[in-house]
């Protein structure tokens, strides 16, 4: 599924269109800005303009190859960074490096899937791991044009760590003086969490938020659950200008998600693997560990009115499975099993 259009943001595309058609684009920018106004997506934008093979007055065509592989988050020379969860510790640098690039090639592949994706989890980080596959990408020759770009979503995220300052060191480096092949493209809610060596060394754009009309024309185009034209203007009020407010309401629907599923897991054997069926066959994060922290609160209610030993193990076995939802675990297995243990009349944990 292609990325949605970018909405709103007219004045600074503008500014950074005909800084591009001039050759005044600085190599390193960050764009700040409240959080889910749109950065992000306003530099995926930027980075499929660079690519983009014949631009139209200032917008990328969409038509050529590389806006196509741009707007699938599959061009090789479009490199988006966001903050990782990883599990497993104790491996080497380098094991660390392919657990990261794995996480990373998840998480895109979710977000293929879902392109109105939610905020990274609240651990996710940029680790030294991370820094560390972005620097091996950079030293690669662009594969299909003249340059390359570099996205690195939250980048107050980013983490300092003992004992790895050269990585450190050699990102300021690439930061201060970049390849010439290479832009990048930073994102913050909270600048000033980044360390004083990379503000000092990238273009800061401050992002306003968009008028309650951009954000309404966002629901009624982009949302199915946006409902009428009245609710749309509720959503976008709700949402204060910024989109990624109101794709978090939106999102907040995991209850109703754990009630669906509470019900045809007790129902009978068809209706719980048939929802385990509906399960995106990638990692079991966001929205599927959302519906099992929902799925939680409905079992701890019902063992308040009268616990008993179905509630109490259903507890244990769906703590289980949040647990190992947080690793390489495939949505669609994870919730047959756990289908299984919670209507399935006892046996067997997750």
């Amino acid at each position: 599924m292609p990325l949605h259009p970018l909405y709103g943001h007219e004045g600074p595309r503008n500014r950074l269109a005909g800084a591009i058609a001039s050759g005044r684009l600085p190599q390193a920018l960050l764009f700040e800005g409240p959080r889910g106004v749109g950065k992000q997506r306003l530099a995926l934008w930027l980075g499929q303009l660079l690519l983009c093979e014949r631009q139209v007055e200032r917008e990328p065509c969409g038509e050529c190859r590389s806006c196509h592989l741009a707007l699938a988050l599959q061009h090789p020379d479009l490199h988006w960074f966001v903050p990782v969860e990883v599990i497993k510790k104790g491996a080497d640098a380098d094991k660390q490096v392919d657990l990261v690039e794995e996480a990373l090639a998840l998480e895109m592949a979710a977000r293929r899937h879902q392109p109105l994706y939610e905020a990274a989890p609240g651990l996710a980080s940029h680790g030294i791991a991370s820094v560390r596959l972005l620097l091996r990408r950079l030293a690669l020759t662009p594969a299909m044009g003249p340059r390359k770009v570099f996205i690195i979503g939250d980048a107050e995220r980013l983490i300092p760590q003992q004992g790895a300052e050269a990585a450190a060191n050699a990102l300021l480096k690439a930061l201060e003086e970049p390849p010439a092949d290479t832009v990048f493209l930073l994102t913050a809610s909270e600048p000033e969490a980044l360390l004083p060596t990379i503000l000092s060394r990238v273009m800061r754009v401050r992002l306003a938020r968009v008028p309650d009309s951009v954000v309404a024309s966002f629901a009624q185009h982009e949302l199915k659950s946006a409902g009428s034209a009245s609710k749309q203007r509720e959503m976008a009020a709700t949402a204060e200008g910024c989109i990624g407010k109101l794709l978090a309401t939106a999102g907040a629907q995991s209850g109703d998600a754990a009630e669906s599923y509470l019900t045809a897991v007790r129902a009978d054997p068809t209706s719980r693997y048939a929802y385990a069926l509906r399960q995106p066959a990638y990692q079991a994060r966001g929205a599927f560990t959302a519906m099992l922290d929902e799925l939680l609160e409905l079992l701890r209610a019902e063992a308040h009115e009268g616990a008993t030993s179905q509630v109490v193990a259903a507890l244990a076995r769906v703590l289980e499975a949040r647990e190992m939802a947080q690793g390489n675990v495939n949505p669609q297995l994870l919730t047959a099993v756990l289908s299984e243990g919670l209507g399935g009349g006892g046996g067997g944990a997750v």
